[in-house]
Order: C-alpha cells, then structure tokens, then sequence
C-alpha cells in the first residue's frame, strides 16, 4: 500500500486551479445512461471515484471516448442488462458508493436495476431507503437479498408520477429519483428534495437533454414526464469541497495562495464560515485570494458566547468541510465548537491531531471542542492512517503544518477525492513524497 511521507513546515505560494466535482460527476455520469444519444462531459476529474464509475459505464457497453484530459463522450445506444449479475459487476459496483446512481436512470429507460451494496467511507450510517422508497411511489417493485447484499428494482409498464414528501433530503436519493421520474408518465412533485449546486446542475443538463424539470434551486421541484431524453454537452462546477480544503492549507501553512475560476457563486457559506475563523480572502473575479496571515483569529457569537460550526442541509454548511474545518481551527486563536450532525464516526479521526500537539476535547461521537494554539505551539510529525476522503485531506494539511516528517497511510482514501494531491502542492512549495 502507498503512502504519503509529508515534510511540513513549509510556506506555499502559488496558483492552484481545482478539480471538477466529484459528487456532480457520480450523478452526471449515471445520467448518461438514460439516452441513446451522445453525451459530451467536461472537467471530469481524475480521481479514483470516476474513473471507477467511468469503468462501470463502459462494462454495461456504454460507448466511452476520451476527448481530452478532462472531457469524454458517452452514447449508451446498447445496454447490457445480463452483466447486472455477473460476478464482476458486483465485485465492482460493491467498491464503490457512487454506483447506487445507476439505479435510478436504468430503473426508468430499462425497467430494471441490480446493484450490490455499495461501498464508500466509514463514517457512519448512510442509509439508502430514501432512494427505494422514491422508487417504490412511482410504481417500482424493490427487492433485497440481506445474504448476497443485493438490491433489485424493477417495474412493469411507465413508470408513473407521484407526490412525494422524502423522509431526508439526500443528495443522492434526490438525484436517483429525479432520473427515475422525468421518463415517468405524468408528473412527479418531490417535497424535502437535496437542492445542493450538484442538483441543480443534474436538472439544468437533464433539461438540456428534453427533460421538463421546474424549481430547480428550491426544496420543491416539479417533474413532467416526457417520453425520451436526447444528447447534450455538459461542463461540471468546480469541487466546492476541494476549495475549501484548499482555505483551510493556506492558513495552517501561512502561505499565500489564489484559488482560480472557483465558481464563487455556487459556494455557499463556505467562505462565510472560514471568515468567521478569521481567515482573510478577497474575491477577484472568479479567484479566491487568501493572503499570508501569521495569526487568524475566531469570532465569537453577538453574546460572547463560542462560536459553533455545524453542518445543515443546503444552503447551510456542507457535512464535507467539517474535518477541514476543525484541523484548521487547531491553529487559530480562540475556541470553536464542532457539530456533525450527520454522521456519527466522521469526528473520530481527532485522535491523530491529538497525538499531533493539538488540544481538542472530543466531547461524543457528533461534538468536538477545538482550542486553538494560535502558533504558539506547532503540530509535531506523527504517523497515521487515513480513515475517509476528508480525514485524509485534514490530516495532510496538518502533516504540512507540522515539524518534521510525518507518515499518511490508506493514502488511496484521499486519491478516491483529490486528483494528483500531491504533485499540485508541491509545485507551490509542499514537499510530499508518494512511497509506493
């Protein structure tokens, strides 16, 4: 297994240009699927996710080419539905969580669906009712095999519209019950739906496509039902969670970097809540710019009490930054309280900061309070394991804030989220090495 030795310390400078969004790309490439018709798609990252989910497409005889680093062609004019149950597509639908998004577009162009139990990061629970119970109101059959881990939907005629309160608002639960409902006869309403950017952009290329999609942006989107979908172009926004990963490095390493064409406007209150640890940056155009700070200082609330940082369904703060967030407040000056409410195991990766020199009570499985060193004291080099995409990013910004040379293993954690981590920092000035 490869892992990451990391000589931190260092100050980076430079320009970094972030990556396509991962969690737009699973929802997007499974969306291809629902037309005969060619789909072009551009700033596809390369990360390990995608390429998976890309391999996947093009077993089930989905015609892929490469176009250019970052842009393919899809046209799934023939599907092979047999290869649902072989043994290789278990093996590769069970590795990884974004293939549950395949369900949804060949639930409603094929009449069928088969997938594993997917994969994916051990933080918790993450369950995938909502996604069956969407089906089952449009008309879908569901069925589970608890001894292989099997789940199976099928229908018999069009499916059909419904009414649609969902019992959470998953991002991707939404996503797969959109591309089942706009080949659906008549009209689907789904109350409570995800509306994150990645939404939002699945409906506006489905749309594209011939898809008759309205509310996009709100909790409330109303879907007529059209026969058939054609070919479209689709280029992906830029990885909001790879952007704020990127304003928690520049602070812990006081290093002076531009974040270029970061699509401002989709972010949300990511860069509200790095402000609020007392993180500069300065819009220009569509660049984020942070400067140099030697001390970045927390806000308190209007009453003086601690300032809390908890994830929320958007437009609130994105469960993903969170660990960002609290490596980065280890540094700052003043106290934070961390809530992921979300996921119960997302927080336990605090132990290696910890071990690190940072002081951090970790109050239960969902709360942890961070008491920043303000500098006075820096991290110290230890070696670790990365335990999911985002602990592993937080725990290699901490290793570069650090003295001396720490060790990440379980490194493809991080490789399944960032493209080419380590060779984009250290043209700015890190010093990671990649021992295979």
């Amino acid at each position: 297994m490869a892992h990451f030795e990391i000589e931190g310390g260092h100050k980076l400078s430079g320009t970094l240009q972030p990556q396509g969004a991962k969690n737009e790309a699973l929802q997007i490439l499974s969306a291809v699927l629902l037309t005969d018709q060619e789909v072009v798609i551009s700033n596809i990252p390369a990360i390990v996710d995608v390429i998976k989910l890309i391999d996947l497409i093009k077993s089930l005889g989905v015609k892929v080419q490469q176009l250019a680093p970052d842009t393919y062609s899809f046209k799934a004019e023939t599907v092979n539905l047999d290869y649902l149950i072989s043994p290789e597509f278990k093996s590769k639908g069970s590795g990884l969580r974004g293939s549950i998004m395949i369900l949804g577009p060949l639930l409603a162009r094929f009449g069928k669906g088969y997938m594993p139990k997917p994969g994916g990061d051990k933080i918790g629970r993450r369950r995938l009712d909502t996604h069956f119970l969407g089906f089952q109101m449009l008309g879908a059959s569901f069925e589970y095999d608890p001894q292989e881990e099997f789940f199976q939907v099928t229908r018999k005629g069009r499916l059909k519209g419904a009414y649609m309160l969902l019992d959470e608002a998953s991002v991707t639960g939404t996503a797969n019950i959109i591309m089942a409902a706009v080949l659906a006869e008549g009209k689907t309403t789904i109350y409570n739906a995800a509306c994150e950017p990645y939404i939002q952009q699945l409906c506006k290329m489905l749309n594209r496509m011939g898809a008759n999609i309205s509310g996009i942006g709100s909790n409330l989107l109303l879907i007529e039902g059209v026969e058939s979908l054609g070919g479209t172009t689709h280029r992906m926004l830029p990885d909001m969670i790879e952007i704020g990963s990127f304003i928690g490095l520049a602070a812990m390493t006081e290093s002076e970097i531009t974040i270029k064409d970061a699509g401002i406007e989709h972010l949300g209150q990511i860069p509200s809540v790095f402000r609020k640890l007392g993180i500069e940056m300065e819009f220009r155009g569509d660049d984020i710019y942070i400067p140099s700070q030697p001390v970045y200082e927390v806000e308190s609330f209007i009453d003086g009490s601690i300032l809390t940082v908890a994830d929320a369904i958007w437009p609130g703060f994105t469960p993903d930054l969170l660990s960002i967030v609290l490596v980065t407040a280890t540094q700052a000056k003043g106290t934070v309280l961390i809530h992921q409410k979300m996921f119960e195991s997302r927080l336990f990766f605090v132990d290696k900061l910890i071990d690190m020199g940072a002081q951090i009570i970790l109050c239960d499985p969902h709360r942890a309070t961070v008491i920043g060193l303000g500098r006075k004291h820096k991290l110290r080099a230890i070696p670790m394991t990365s335990p999911d995409i985002r602990a592993g990013v937080s725990l290699l910004i901490a290793a570069l804030s650090a003295e001396g040379i720490s060790k990440i293993y379980s490194i493809e954690q991080i490789d399944r989220g960032y493209q080419n981590i380590e060779g984009r920092l250290n043209a700015i000035g890190a010093r990671i090495r990649r021992v295979e």
